[in-house]
């Protein structure tokens, strides 16, 4: 396979967090089977997280102290899902290296090492293993997301190639991936409604759809193309069409060619603001199976729902 050239980290774990911000380094995987699937977020400054956002409603809040390492395995060993808030004193991080709490990324040169060591909620227990993943080249260019500038997203490695191995459960396997970045200056919420985004991959080349529907009523759709080096075309948004609603009762669309209905193949998260999904789907003429989530932030203010969240997102102050 190709790698990156070897050289000091591009990801930047040691970026500033603004007060009330946020930064999360995003990766999903599916092997190559198709039988298994993984999505990680390492967080700084947790956007979902309920006790982040009570803290906000008091008063200007370190990110620092609301920091969370957002696991799920998915496949023929089950599903398991671990996202335990952390305080500030349980993150250590330089511009190569970030730990929260007992899981770790760290860049060493030309790949991406995760170490995972956390505990699944609700029902407790362990989920451990190593995961390396090599980039085929990394994207330089990065977007704001809304009209001010205060939210940014980064996709650093639209295609990647990942090695899984975990010994709770007992499951190895390789597959192809994606990673990127988001940041900003504000929560989620204070400027964004909802947003749908999506990847998928045919030979050498990935899609990217990303629509973000903004407080004040405009939005933005992006439709990117990447090569296997990084670079990006941008293209003409094809039409929106919608899926079928979530358990939860969440709306979901995506976009696709003009005259194809894209196929939720499974639902591998279902909440009650958000939703991940596989997809069959068609895009420049060619099939592909594509990872696509659904956010709802006006769901997500909902006291109530708000209140159901630490079932599923315990947090250690120790």
């Amino acid at each position: 396979m190709n790698s990156t050239p070897a050289g000091p980290s591009p990801l930047h774990f040691d970026r500033p967090v603004a007060s009330n911000g946020y930064v999360w380094w995003y990766l999903d995987a599916l092997s190559d089977d198709g039988r298994h699937g993984l999505t990680l977020i390492a967080m700084l400054g947790c956007v979902f997280s309920p006790y982040y956002a009570h803290a906000r409603r008091r008063g200007p809040t370190d990110p620092l102290q609301h920091c969370a390492m957002n696991v799920a395995l998915y496949g023929a060993t089950g599903r398991r899902w671990a996202m335990t808030e952390r305080p500030a004193h349980r993150v250590q991080r330089s511009a190569d290296h970030l730990s929260i709490g007992p899981s770790s990324l760290r860049w060493n040169g030309s790949s991406l090492d995760i170490e995972i060591d956390e505990t699944t909620a609700p029902l407790p227990r362990s989920l451990r293993g190593r995961i390396r993943v090599h980039p085929t080249d990394l994207a330089e260019r990065s977007f704001t997301l809304d009209a001010a500038g205060r939210h940014r997203w980064r996709p650093y490695a639209p295609r990647c190639r990942v090695e899984l191995a975990f010994t709770n459960p007992d499951v190895s396997w390789q597959g192809d991936a994606y990673l990127d970045s988001n940041d900003g200056d504000a929560p989620l919420e204070s400027d964004f409604l909802s947003w749908t985004w999506s990847r998928g991959s045919r030979g050498d080349r990935t899609t990217v759809l990303y629509d973000v529907e903004r407080r004040g009523g405009d939005a933005l759709g992006l439709a990117l193309d990447f090569d296997a080096r990084g670079n990006v075309v941008t293209v003409e948004p094809p039409p929106t069409v919608s899926l079928s609603r979530t358990p939860w009762r969440m709306a979901r669309s995506t976009r696709s060619d003009a005259g194809f209905t894209p196929r939720v193949i499974d639902t591998l998260e279902d909440g009650p603001f958000y939703a991940r999904s596989v997809l069959a789907t068609r895009l420049g003429g060619e099939l592909m199976t594509a990872v696509h989530e659904s956010l709802s932030l006006t769901r997500f203010e909902s006291r109530w729902i708000q209140a159901l969240l630490p079932v599923r997102m315990p947090r250690w102050t120790r």
